[in-house]
C-alpha cells in the first residue's frame, strides 16, 4: 500500500524559511517521478515542483522558482522541499505526490499534508 507522509509544516514570518518533509513507502521509491502540490485556503490545488526519478531533473512553478529548493534522498525513501524567503502567498497545505506535474493535481496522489502559514 503506498503511503506518504508529510511534515515540517509550521507558522513563520514572512521571509523566513521551513523544509518540507514526505516519508514515502509502499512502492519503489526510486523509480517515480515525485511532486509537490499545495492548495490554499478557499483556492484549487496548485503545482509546486516536480523532481525526476534520478533526483538531478527538477522544474518549478513560476510563483517559487529561486525561492524553493526540490531534493530527494533515494536511499531514505524521502522527498524534500526547501522552502526560503516565504510570502504570505505561500500560505497552504502542502502535498507530497508520486505523480508528475499535471497527475499530481488530483487528491488521490496525495498523502495527508502538511499546514504551511505565513504571517506577520
Amino acid at each position: 500500500e503506498v503511503q506518504l507522509v508529510e511534515s515540517g509544516g509550521g507558522m513563520v514570518q514572512p521571509g523566513g524559511s521551513l523544509r518540507l518533509s514526505c516519508a514515502a513507502s509502499g512502492f519503489t521509491f526510486s523509480n517515480y517521478l515525485m511532486t509537490w502540490v499545495r492548495q490554499a485556503p478557499g483556492k484549487g490545488p496548485e503545482w509546486v515542483s516536480t523532481i525526476g526519478s534520478n533526483g538531478v531533473t527538477t522544474y518549478y512553478a513560476d510563483s517559487v522558482k529561486g525561492r524553493f529548493t526540490i531534493s530527494r534522498d533515494n536511499a531514505k525513501n524521502r522527498l524534500y522541499l526547501q522552502m526560503n524567503s516565504l510570502k504570505p502567498e505561500d500560505t497552504a497545505l502542502y502535498y507530497c505526490a508520486k505523480a508528475s506535474r499535471t497527475l499530481a493535481l488530483n487528491r488521490n496522489y496525495w498523502g495527508q499534508g502538511t499546514q504551511v502559514t505565513v504571517s506577520s
